[in-house]
């Protein structure tokens, strides 16, 4: 099911929780900007959506789930910042809805394999 969009950054992190729950690919490719980026642990990067959602997939067959916990959000206008646990990311909007720029994933809590 692809989203509607989210409305906030926190929505836009439950989204991404969501797409990685349910293995959903067309939601993940609604929640990337185009020139996306992708830092993770190990050697996990990429750059652009394809490359970025065909790493999360593998991620998928690794067994790792990502668990949104935005524990703080700083918001300038269009752009805003995201600190998790186990993650930081940068995401914009983009018409009237939210999508992340750069995702800084770490092993732990919030991303990782399930307990």
């Amino acid at each position: 099911m692809v989203p509607a969009g989210a409305r906030t950054p926190e929505e836009l992190e439950t989204l991404l929780e969501d797409a990685f729950v349910l293995r959903d690919q067309e939601a993940l490719t609604q929640l990337l900007e185009p020139g996306a980026v992708l830092h993770g642990p190990g050697s996990l990067q990429a750059r652009g959506r394809e490359q970025v959602i065909g790493a999360l997939m593998e991620t998928w067959n690794q067994q790792r789930t990502y668990v949104a916990d935005p524990r703080s959000v700083f918001q300038a206008r269009d752009t805003a910042l995201i600190l998790s646990g186990r993650a930081i990311n940068v995401v914009r909007r983009n018409h009237a809805s939210w999508r992340y720029a750069i995702l800084l994933l770490a092993d732990g809590h919030g991303y990782g394999k399930p307990p």
